[in-house]
């Protein structure tokens, strides 16, 4: 990508038009579908941040409810309850911050408290939300695909042709939040690989992601661990950080500006070494 696009966030404009940045995954959660429970503890996800910070990530990214397939919704004071003391310490390591929810009340308390980044796997289509962003004139944005939700998505993977109409729907979020007033600037867009698709149409996706990349903003990947690889590899979820990687380098391949990961000390080394035997990114 030649040109310079800058991702406006509350507290950073972020440059993707180099080096890929890495989104670095801090589940909250008792029940992910890969990491549930590590990190339900305050302190212990706490002590977590601080260590991606050292492994080099450029983004935090809070969740405090599941998105696996099937995974029972919490109501917006549970999830506001897990997540508040992380929140608040994670936006004092001087990095951006994410957080991963697509409710309008997290939203507004995450907003209130300084949040860089909303990061909302149904792009913002809960009530509310669109004119609650609407109200802020500067925090960052990541839209993401999906159809149904955790509990009924994978059984809506009826597509005709899975990348035009992933990049459809992309389209008309990205032009409606734009119609409010949200600047381009803040968005950026995530195929959703995993969500409502079956694994021949996340393969089918991450091949033709580059036709995304017509929409004019950046790309956010996440195919950390995910179950399309366990399918390919025949690996046990925490026996997939190559399979993560190599998905992760496609991902970047065809155009990714963010990657959203659970291992970021190794995606960091492979983007560094992948950097070094291909050229300078952008």
């Amino acid at each position: 990508m030649s040109s310079r696009q800058i991702w406006k966030t509350t507290r950073f404009d972020l440059d993707l038009s180099g080096r890929p940045l890495v989104m670095g995954i801090v589940n909250v959660t008792p029940d992910s579908f890969s990491d549930g429970g590590q990190h339900d503890d305050p302190a212990r996800a706490i002590d977590f941040c601080e260590r991606l910070l050292g492994e080099g990530v450029d983004i935090l990214d809070l969740g405090a409810e599941s998105t696996r397939p099937g995974a029972p919704r919490v109501g917006a004071q549970e999830e506001w309850r897990r997540l508040e003391p992380v929140l608040r310490a994670a936006l004092s390591l001087g990095i951006p911050v994410s957080v991963d929810t697509c409710k309008t009340e997290v939203m507004q308390r995450s907003l209130d408290l300084g949040v860089d980044i909303i990061n909302d796997i149904m792009a913002l289509r809960d009530e509310g939300a669109e004119a609650l962003l609407a109200s802020f004139d500067a925090v960052g944005l990541c839209l993401m695909h999906m159809r149904g939700d955790s509990a009924t998505m994978q059984q809506q993977t009826d597509y005709a042709d899975v990348t035009l109409e992933v990049r459809d729907f992309l389209q008309e979020r990205l032009e409606a939040l734009q119609r409010l007033g949200i600047s381009a600037e803040r968005i950026v867009l995530d195929p959703g690989y995993g969500f409502a698709k079956t694994v021949e149409q996340n393969l089918e996706l991450q091949r033709r992601q580059a036709e995304l990349l017509a929409l004019g903003r950046p790309l956010l990947a996440g195919w950390s661990r995910k179950s399309t690889l366990g399918v390919l590899t025949g690996r046990a979820v925490d026996e997939r950080l190559p399979a993560s990687v190599a998905a992760m380098l496609a991902s970047v391949a065809h155009g990714a500006r963010v990657v959203r990961v659970h291992d970021v000390a190794a995606t960091v080394d492979a983007l560094k070494v992948w950097e070094a035997l291909s050229g300078p990114m952008g």
